[in-house]
């Protein structure tokens, strides 16, 4: 069986399309928004906060909750959680001495949807 080896990432023309160019800048969100977008995706780089994030999916629930179901420490959940609630993913609110968590907001949801049904086909 014979592999072709070529190289099919790498442009091989000299020009740049200027048109082109232009329009999509104007296009582009800026530098800081994207930043935000890359700190949102890091969130879902992390095999536990994707999990959290899918349980949350189904119920609002503590972190002693989240640890049991998890078979993890109360410690490494709030630490995911914090992180979770810094970039909007998830909120909180108290009832007494219990704190429960839930997905921010729907786009968390659909996020969350989009992803996994990528990985499924």
């Amino acid at each position: 069986m014979s592999v072709n080896n070529t190289d099919t990432d790498q442009c091989e023309c000299l020009v740049i399309h200027e048109e082109i160019v232009a329009e999509v800048r104007l296009l582009m969100p800026d530098d800081e928004t994207l930043f935000n977008l890359a700190d949102l995706f890091k969130m879902f780089g992390d095999s536990t906060r994707v999990r959290i994030v899918s349980a949350l999916l189904h119920s609002e629930m503590c972190v002693c909750d989240i640890a049991a179901l998890l078979g993890m420490s109360k410690s490494a959940i709030s630490h995911q959680l914090r992180s979770l609630r810094q970039t909007k993913l998830v909120k909180n609110r108290r009832e007494g001495k219990v704190i429960y968590y839930s997905l921010d907001d729907d786009h968390v949801k659909t996020i969350f949807a989009q992803g996994l049904q990528h990985v499924m086909e």
